[in-house]
Formats: C-alpha cells, sequence, structure tokens
C-alpha cells in the first residue's frame, strides 16, 4: 500500500523563516533595532556629557519628542504608502535614518540633540508602518503570519537585551561616540536586504486626505479596533512604568548599584519573550479577544501588587518582587501586542492595511506620549507611589473599556466591510 505524504509539513517558527523574503525583512528588522539600541546606549551617555544631573530631563524630552514624531508623521506616511514603491520606501527610510545617526557623535548643544531624534524617529515612524503592513502579503497563510508577529516581538525582546549588552562590551575598547557608527551600519544593512527582496506592490489612487484618516477612522468604527485603542493605553501604562522607573526604583528605593537596573529590564524582557515564544501555539486554539484581554487585566493585577510594594518601607524579598512584577509585565505586554497584527489584518480590508497599520503605530504611541511624562514627571514631584498609583488607574480604565468594547460574540478570523469612505465634508 503507497503511503501517502503529506501536501504540507506541519508550521513551526524555523518553516517560516525558510520563506526567503520574510527571513531577508525579518533580518532587516533584527540588524536595524541593533542599531537602534546602540544608539539608545549612546545617547544616554551623550546626554549626561551635555547636560550632567540633568541627562534625565533630556532624555525625557527625547522620548517625548520620539513619541510625537510617530504620532505627527505615521498616518501621512500611511496615506502616502498606497502611492510608492514600499521597497523604495522602507530602503528610503532606512537610509533617512543612518544619516541622521551619523550626525549624532557631532553634536554639541542639547536643541541638536532635539533636531535630529525628530528626524530620526520620523524616518523610523515612515519604515514601521510600512515593514508590518507588508508581512500579511508576505505571508498570507494566518499561522505563517502568527508566527512572523511571534518573532518580531522576540526581536524586540532580544534587542532590549542583547544591545546594552554588546554596548557595555564595545564601551571596554572604545568610546561611545563609536556605537553611533554600529547604528549606522545596522540601518544601511538593513537597506541592503530591503533592497535584495522583491514586495509585492500596493498602489492605490485613493486621494492622499482620505488615506490619511481611513485608517484612524476605521479604529473607531470597528469595535475590535476600538478595543485595541484601550489595550494600547494598558500596554503603554506599563511599559512607561518600567522604561522610566526602573532605574529610580532600584537606585533610590531598593538603594541597588547599577547592574541591578540591568536586571530589572532583562526580568521584563525575559518575560515579554518567554510568552512570545508559546503564544503562536496557543492562538491556534484560543481566540485572539481572550489572549489580549487577560494581558490587558494581568497588567492591572502587577499594578496592584506594586502599590503595596512601594507602600513597604523594606524588606529583603523587594528585589524578587520587583523581578517577578517585571517579568510578569513583560509577559502581559506580550499577550497583546503579539496578537495585535491579526486583529489589525482580520479587521481591515487589504487596500487599507497600510493605513490601518499606519494609524495603530500612530495611536498607539500617542498612549505613550501620555504615560511618560506621567510616569516620570509624577514619580518626580510626587513620589513613586503616586506615579504607580496613576499608570495603575490608567491601566484599569484602559481593561475596563477594552472588555466592554470588544463583542464576546465575535469569534476566530473577524469579518469586515468596506472601508470607510470620505464624504463631500471633512469628517
Amino acid at each position: 500500500m503507497p503511503i501517502t505524504r503529506p501536501t504540507t509539513r506541519p508550521t513551526t517558527l524555523p518553516t517560516v523563516l525558510r520563506h526567503r523574503t520574510y527571513r531577508r525583512l525579518f533580518t532587516a528588522q533584527v540588524v536595524a533595532l541593533t542599531g537602534t539600541g546602540l544608539a539608545t546606549v549612546a545617547l544616554s551617555l551623550l546626554a549626561y556629557d551635555l547636560a550632567g544631573a540633568r541627562a534625565g530631563e533630556v532624555l525625557g524630552t527625547a522620548l517625548a519628542i520620539k513619541m510625537a514624531a510617530y504620532v505627527l508623521i505615521a498616518p501621512a506616511v500611511g496615506a502616502l504608502a498606497g502611492r510608492l514603491p514600499r521597497r523604495t520606501l522602507m530602503v528610503g527610510a532606512d537610509l533617512t535614518r543612518a544619516a541622521v545617526a551619523l550626525c549624532l557623535p557631532f553634536v554639541g548643544q542639547i536643541w541638536q540633540v532635539y533636531v535630529l531624534i525628530f528626524l530620526l524617529q520620523s524616518a523610523s515612524a515612515a519604515f514601521t508602518p510600512a515593514f508590518q503592513a507588508v508581512l500579511p502579503d508576505v505571508l498570507p497563510q494566518e499561522r505563517d503570519y502568527t508566527r512572523a508577529l511571534s518573532l518580531s516581538r522576540l526581536a524586540y525582546d532580544l534587542e532590549s537585551l542583547f544591545s546594552p549588552a554588546l554596548a557595555g562590551l564595545l564601551l571596554t575598547v572604545m568610546t561611545y561616540g563609536w556605537l553611533f557608527t554600529g547604528t549606522v551600519l545596522g540601518f544601511l544593512a538593513s537597506a541592503a536586504l530591503v533592497v535584495s527582496v522583491a514586495l509585492p506592490a500596493r498602489v492605490t489612487a485613493a486621494p492622499v486626505r482620505a488615506r490619511a484618516t481611513a485608517g484612524s477612522r476605521r479604529f473607531f468604527q470597528v469595535p475590535q479596533l476600538r478595543a485595541l485603542l484601550a489595550l494600547n493605553a494598558a500596554v503603554a501604562a506599563a511599559g512607561a512604568m518600567v522604561t522610566v522607573n526602573s532605574v529610580v526604583y532600584v537606585r533610590s528605593v531598593l538603594g541597588l548599584s547599577p547592574g541591578s537596573v540591568t536586571v530589572a529590564l532583562a526580568a521584563y524582557g525575559g518575560g515579554s519573550m518567554a510568552v512570545a515564544l508559546v503564544l503562536p501555539r496557543v492562538l491556534d486554539h484560543v481566540r485572539d479577544r481572550t489572549v489580549m484581554l487577560g494581558g490587558a487585566l494581568l497588567i492591572v493585577v502587577v499594578f496592584a501588587g506594586l502599590g503595596v510594594d512601594t507602600a513597604a518601607q523594606s524588606g529583603s524579598w523587594r528585589l524578587p518582587a520587583l523581578l517577578v512584577a517585571w517579568a510578569v509585565f513583560g509577559a502581559a505586554c506580550s499577550m497583546v501586542l503579539t496578537p495585535t497584527g491579526r486583529l489589525i489584518r482580520s479587521s481591515t480590508p487589504a487596500e487599507e492595511r497600510t493605513a490601518a497599520f499606519a494609524a495603530q503605530f500612530s495611536l498607539s504611541h500617542a498612549c505613550w506620549l501620555l504615560t511618560y511624562p506621567l510616569a516620570g514627571w509624577l514619580g518626580g514631584a510626587a513620589g513613586l507611589g503616586w506615579a504607580v498609583a496613576a499608570l495603575g488607574v490608567v491601566a484599569l480604565v484602559a481593561a475596563v473599556a477594552a472588555t466592554r468594547l470588544w463583542p464576546a460574540r465575535e469569534a476566530g478570523r473577524l469579518p469586515h466591510g468596506p472601508a470607510p469612505q470620505p464624504t463631500g465634508t471633512a469628517a
């Protein structure tokens, strides 16, 4: 009796990487993220050289400028992306980022840092939505696409762990100015990899003004995407707490060494990576709604525990408790972020995907634009406990809103109607 061989092999993470176009795009993402991580470390040291004790204020302002660039630039890029070859757009963004990074070692004034950061992040606001929008066309099978989303999440997490370690190693043999050279090389390598592949064309004749608002209007019209807006706020609350206040909590509250800050950040990245590794298999059997809302509610639980911890005056258990809290924060954020691309793809027609991903990029970073200063300025003015309380309230309101906005009856692939059409008057 002849043996019947399956026509398709089971899809695993390595199988996705056998896809030539995706493999090169993923590698481009990884090398660009590594370069960005090196620039983050170098920028911190540059800010200290320029501002001394005010370096925290400089970095806080730079982060706010970064978020503002994302919020302002991404919708415009999403509108133009339908009229430009995707490869040209992504390569142009990489070359722009390389040129800006090349200028950073030569700045001598704080305002120059702010200008260059705006230009650098504006280019990132062009590259990232275009990269996200092309993946569903490169990987049309949902299982492949889900595993690609998981790999992208892992790439971000590994960058947060690998880049600081690499920067620390390089700083033992060179000054921090050379780290910007690594950033330039990363962006140039990313551009070369994008050039090496043929990307599916997605050109539309829709008016630019209509496309600039189409993605945002769809987010406010589709219940699942309205829920995603709230979920973005919950993730931003947790992420801002970790990014801004890890150093404050470890150095000032716990009185530990600078190396402990790295350990805390590694706990956050480790939690996120662990979930990103197992989530593709989970999503084969569990609805996106269950996973994403579960992640938002878990963020609220961690904030409640963190509030109890910050109220305590002392205790040997506080560092382990912080590491657990940061790891669970990372896991919860990954539960929300990893399935996001699936949700947008299934809620948006193909011709509107670039605009929808650009809207997600812009609107999610608008949440960060709120939570970054809330975490930093409120924590500095009123104390860490107040920052925990405020961000916890943001996460709670967001989780409740997302639960109410996302219809429980929706299951599996979400149906979507035609893209919202502009009327004769401005919306």
